[in-house]
């Protein structure tokens, strides 16, 4: 548990940096995935875009109805968007339409009947991930 307070982002931003480098220097050469649920999707976005050692993103919960993702526009890194279809935080039409602005290699998979927290549908948000991963892992091999 974190004993900080809570500055809109600067100082969450600053413990996923923190995270990362110490991920770096425990499994050098290991590439580095950032993943956030609601608000920690946009801090994990955010710091995953802007840091070179991060090769890929992952946004659960995208609370795009009160929260600016436009620095995604600048991202070329591939990202897997998992989002419920009745989150009351994040309209799924807003999300479709953010998803398909962005460069790169993108994917949303939206998990029918969940709410903001995927209450009851967590095994298909795990499913959701592991496949893309394993989407991933063939692609790198080929």
């Amino acid at each position: 548990m974190s004993d900080g307070k809570h500055d809109r982002g600067d100082g969450e931003r600053g413990d996923v940096r923190a995270a990362l480098d110490f991920l770096v220097a425990e499994f050098p050469n290991v590439p580095l995935l950032v993943a956030g649920f609601s608000f920690g999707c946009w801090v994990g976005l955010r710091t995953g875009c802007e840091d070179a050692r991060v090769t890929a993103l992952v946004g659960l919960g995208t609370p795009v109805n009160s929260t600016d993702f436009s620095f995604l526009t600048q991202c070329t890194k591939p990202k897997l968007f998992v989002h419920g279809a009745n989150d009351i935080y994040g309209a799924v039409d807003k999300v479709k339409s953010l998803v398909a602005s962005l460069p790169g290699e993108n994917k949303l998979v939206v998990v029918e009947d969940a709410d903001h927290f995927f209450v009851g549908k967590l095994d298909q948000v795990g499913a959701a991930i592991t496949d893309w991963m394993s989407e991933r892992i063939s692609a790198l091999g080929q």
